[in-house]
């Protein structure tokens, strides 16, 4: 997949080389590379908390 680089680019030297790959790890599952990338949660409990108090709020207003 050679695209035609802006020769100006500063990367020109190495925009089309291949992707490196480690000799020391195997690569992630896919699995692996979403938990990498998913967002972390700062306050733990917080989803169970809003869970409980729309449950009881429902049970109020019903």
């Amino acid at each position: 997949m050679n695209k035609k680089v802006d020769q100006k680019s500063p990367y020109v030297d190495i925009i089309n080389l291949p992707r490196p790959v480690s000799k020391k790890h195997a690569p992630l599952t896919m699995k692996q590379r979403a938990a990498q990338f998913s967002p972390f949660a700062a306050v733990s409990g917080h989803s169970e908390a809003i869970e409980k108090t729309t449950l009881e709020l429902e049970k109020q207003f019903k």
